[in-house]
């Protein structure tokens, strides 16, 4: 058996100013082997291996996510970052997570279609008659926010609150949270204030909505804690809104790189569904997530000592040439592919998956029937590769059609 500390190659992409850049410098690492050694600990970077890690209960997710790598172990943020359910595992994040299926379902979720539709229409409407845009701050930043505050029964009037808040919240999954710091803590203070005068309202008018739901889940008489509502409603929110904006913008920025596809799926809205699969396999803006070793573990024929942080490259699993025939080819008509990670695995798999999903697939139709020669306008900027990435803008042009 192998020590990781002369074994593995290196591979260093944080730098990257594109995904196209990125994804090089990952499958030249990959051709190297599965596993290689980043800039915060080895990193899996085959289909088999991040899955593995991802469902191995070996495998914890890291307390304060990956605030410890970055030397905050204690403070407010930390607090913060505890009381998470990322951060939870065993007993606790079982007992949370089964609460929140109770409302959080795919049914629920699947209610929210027809304001999805309602609300991308609304947003194409608003640009057919200039013929161009921008992707990024005129439909993908304006579009999950009103879903989200439907979801939760809080006025649409707020948006703005919301996507506010959710730039600066969801800084802590960066590498730079100590610069940070005081403004992701401002934002999740405010965002928490907002929703604890929402939760008391709500406890004397329950509604037809997701907080109304948390609030009635129970399970062998056990509830979700008025502290632990704030925490998870405040989750929701923010994991509604920036993955699903950044997602968008980024699958029509690979569109506008691939006009036969887009054809292709006005042509055949019943293709939606795979479009969106094969748009997070092809360019998600979450690269990766973070494991520590429970144990001393074997990878591959390298050990990973306890305590260990292991970075779990899915957007590597996404194009590992050994699962994906022609892996770096865009193919909405792609066939029995193996299931994206993009969304996680194992007990952490994203409870979000399938709203999402609806989203994404509600926006890509709507858009290919009314702009079909959608087209770029100009140049593309993407925000930093590490933490949740994505188009920071993406001029379009297109014909509007009715």
């Amino acid at each position: 058996m192998t020590t990781l500390v002369t074994g593995l190659p290196t591979i260093a992409y944080e730098h990257a100013t594109s995904p196209a850049e990125a994804h090089e410098l990952i499958r030249n690492a990959r051709r190297r082997g599965p596993i290689a050694m980043g800039p915060h600990g080895p990193e899996v970077l085959s289909y088999d291996l991040v899955r593995t890690v991802l469902r191995d209960d070996g495998f914890a997710m890291p307390k304060g996510l990956a605030l410890t790598a970055q030397g905050i172990t204690s403070g407010e943020l930390w607090d913060i970052a505890l009381k998470g359910l990322l951060s939870l595992d065993g007993a606790e994040h079982r007992r949370q997570r089964r609460l929140l299926s109770k409302a959080f379902t795919p049914r629920a979720a699947e209610r929210l279609r027809e304001t999805c539709t309602d609300i991308i229409g609304e947003l194409v409407d608003s640009q057919m008659n200039a013929g161009a845009c921008d992707a990024v701050a005129d439909i993908a930043r304006r579009y999950p926010i009103p879903i989200i505050c439907a979801m939760l029964g809080t006025p649409a009037a707020d948006w703005h609150l919301f996507s506010d808040w959710a730039d600066d919240v969801f800084k802590i999954f960066d590498w730079n949270v100590v610069n940070d710091e005081a403004d992701i803590v401002r934002a999740w203070n405010a965002l928490t204030d907002y929703l604890d005068e929402m939760v008391t309202r709500r406890r004397d008018a329950l509604g037809d909505d997701l907080l109304s739901d948390l609030i009635r889940a129970e399970i062998d008489g056990d509830r979700l804690s008025h502290d632990e509502l704030l925490t998870l409603g405040a989750t929701l929110l923010m994991a509604g809104t920036d993955t699903t904006r950044n997602q968008l913008a980024a699958a029509v920025q690979v569109f506008c790189e691939h006009p036969d596809q887009w054809a292709l799926l006005a042509e055949h809205p019943e293709l939606a569904p795979r479009a969106v699969e094969e748009a997070m396999r092809y360019s998600p803006v979450i690269f990766t997530t973070m494991r520590v070793a429970v144990d001393d573990v074997e990878l591959d024929g390298f050990r990973i000592g306890a305590g260990t942080p292991v970075i779990v490259n899915t957007a590597a699993a996404n194009r590992d040439p050994e699962v994906y025939p022609n892996a770096d080819q865009f193919d909405i008509t792609r066939e029995n592919a193996p299931a994206m990670l993009t969304f996680g695995g194992g007990i952490h798999y994203c409870l979000g998956a399938h709203l999402a999903r609806i989203e994404l697939a509600e926006a890509l139709t709507t858009m290919a029937r009314r702009m079909p020669d959608i087209r770029s306008a100009g140049d593309v900027s993407w925000k930093s590769i590490t933490g949740i990435s994505g188009p920071a803008s993406l001029p379009i042009a297109f014909t509007a059609c009715p």
